[in-house]
Parts: structure tokens; sequence; C-alpha cells
């Protein structure tokens, strides 16, 4: 039997995971999971990918990519003459209005590196892009490792408690934060 070419099955296989992490979160993820989802054999996802570990790195690197792309539209995008808190609280407040699904998503492929350590990598070099973003644009590492931090602690708060967002008291929290 000839082999079938197939070029875009890599891809197909961590848009699968990333769909099936999505509906059953990381416990629900396993290479039968991802080949149902993907519609390859299951011998391709492990042939693409040995470990859940390997697959779950493809997929937060990829989620890391729209992310970044995301974060760095809002710092190229901030006004030089508001207060940094101001513009905080506006990228959270934008973050927080989209796609509750897709920000939930990424927090559960981010969030997979507490209990994998091959992740951890990953997250982390996501986190020091932005800071490097922000650094440039600022002109300050620390600040700009502080406000990563607190953003991330804003958006995962109200993720999960689901509490209405109000911007006037995270701008007067970030101000008093960041001074």
């Amino acid at each position: 039997m000839a082999r079938r070419y197939d070029p875009d099955r890599r891809q197909r296989i961590i848009d699968a995971a990333i769909a099936v992490v999505g509906e059953r979160g990381i416990a629900g993820l396993s290479h039968r999971a991802v080949a149902a989802a993907a519609d390859v054999p299951l011998g391709s996802t492990t042939y693409h990918f040995a470990t859940l570990d390997e697959l779950l790195v493809a997929a937060l690197r990829q989620s890391n990519v729209v992310c970044l792309a995301d974060f760095a539209r809002w710092v190229d995008g901030i006004d030089p003459a508001a207060p940094l808190a101001e513009e905080v609280a506006r990228l959270v407040e934008e973050t927080l209005s989209g796609d509750r699904r897709r920000m939930e998503l990424e927090y559960e492929l981010y969030l997979a590196a507490l209990r994998h350590e091959a992740v951890r990598p990953v997250a982390a070099e996501c986190l020091d892009e932005m800071v490097r973003l922000l650094g440039a644009r600022i002109g300050d590492l620390r600040t700009a490792r502080t406000v990563v931090a607190l953003t991330d602690g804003l958006v995962l708060q109200h993720l999960l408690t689901g509490q209405p967002f109000d911007p006037e008291v995270v701008r007067a929290g970030l101000a008093r934060v960041l001074g």
C-alpha cells in the first residue's frame, strides 16, 4: 500500500490537540482523543509527537504566537501620554471582553507548565517575550515584568471568579502599585 502524502498532518494534529484541550481540558488530552479529532490514525500522533508533553509543547507554542501577536498590538498602541496604569487597565478590559473560551484555553495550556516540566520553558519564553516587548516600549524591564505579572493575575482572577470587570477599580489599584 502506498504511503499517503499528507503534508498538513502534523499541523492538524496540533490543531486537534488545542481543540481537545479547549473542550476537555488538559486531563482530556490523549493521543487517542487527538487522533480522533484530527481524523488521523493513532500511530500518526505518536509518530509526530512521541509523548503528550511534546504535543503540549507544540500546542502552547502555537497558542503563544496568537497571544504574543495580541500583546504586541497592545504594546504598539500604548499612548505614551497616558498613565501606564490606564493602559494596563485597557489591556485587561480588552482581554476580558474578548473570546472567553480562547482565554481559558490559553491559560489552561500556560498553566500546564505547573505539572509538565517540558512545557515550562515554553511558558517562560512567552512571558520573557512579553516583558521584552513592553520593556522596549516603556524603557524599564522591571516595571514591564511587574505589569506582565499583574495583567496575568488580573485576567486569571476575573476568569476564575466571574466577577464583573470594573476598569476604575483596576486603574486605581494599578496606579497605586505602579506609582
